[in-house]
C-alpha cells in the first residue's frame, strides 16, 4: 500500500467539532448531527466529506493512548465562510505535503491500515509527521462505516526528515 505524495493549498471547511478521546468515542453522534444539517451549508465545493483529527502539538503515534484528547471534525469544503449555519464552526485546513493512502473496507479494519501507516510505512520513509490536521476524505465510493467495499482516502500531513 504505497501512498501518493501530494502538495495542496489550504482549504476552507465548515462543519461540527468536538473534543474527544478513543475511550469515549462519540464519532457516530458527531456525524449524525452533522449529516442532519450539512445541506444548510452554502458555497460548498464538491460532494466529499472530511473527517478531521487535530492532535496535540508534537503528536507522536507511539505516545497516543485511548485517553489522549484530540479534536474530531465532520465537515465539507466551502468557497467562503459567508453564511455559516448557526451552531457550526469554520476550520482552515492548512496546505502542505500529505501522504495519501486508500483504505477499503469497514471502519473496524481501519486499525490495520493505521498500524501499517504508522508502524511500517512512516518509519521506513524519508518523511516524518507534520503538526497539521490529519483527515480522511469520504468521496463517491464511501458507502458508510460498515460497508465492506467502502473507500476513503487517508491524508497524513508529512514533511521531509
Amino acid at each position: 500500500m504505497s501512498p501518493k505524495i501530494l502538495e495542496i493549498e489550504s482549504r476552507k471547511l465548515v462543519g461540527k467539532c468536538l473534543t474527544t478521546t478513543l475511550s469515549f468515542d462519540d464519532t457516530a453522534v458527531l456525524w449524525k448531527e452533522f449529516m442532519s444539517r450539512h445541506k444548510e451549508i452554502k458555497n460548498r465545493i464538491g460532494s466529499s466529506f472530511y473527517s478531521i483529527q487535530v492532535y496535540p502539538f508534537g503528536f507522536n503515534p507511539e505516545e497516543f493512548t485511548r485517553e489522549t484528547k484530540f479534536e474530531r471534525w465532520a465537515a465539507v469544503e466551502v468557497e467562503s465562510y459567508e453564511e455559516v449555519p448557526e451552531g457550526m464552526q469554520t476550520k482552515t485546513l492548512a496546505g502542505g505535503l500529505y501522504a495519501v493512502f486508500k483504505h477499503v473496507g469497514p471502519v473496524k479494519k481501519f486499525v490495520e491500515t493505521s498500524n501499517y501507516i504508522y508502524g511500517s510505512w512512516l518509519p521506513q520513509t524519508k518523511y516524518k509527521l507534520d503538526d497539521r490536521a490529519h483527515f480522511e476524505l469520504l468521496g463517491e465510493n464511501y458507502y458508510g462505516p460498515e460497508h465492506p467495499d467502502s473507500e476513503e482516502e487517508i491524508w497524513l500531513p508529512v514533511q521531509l526528515k
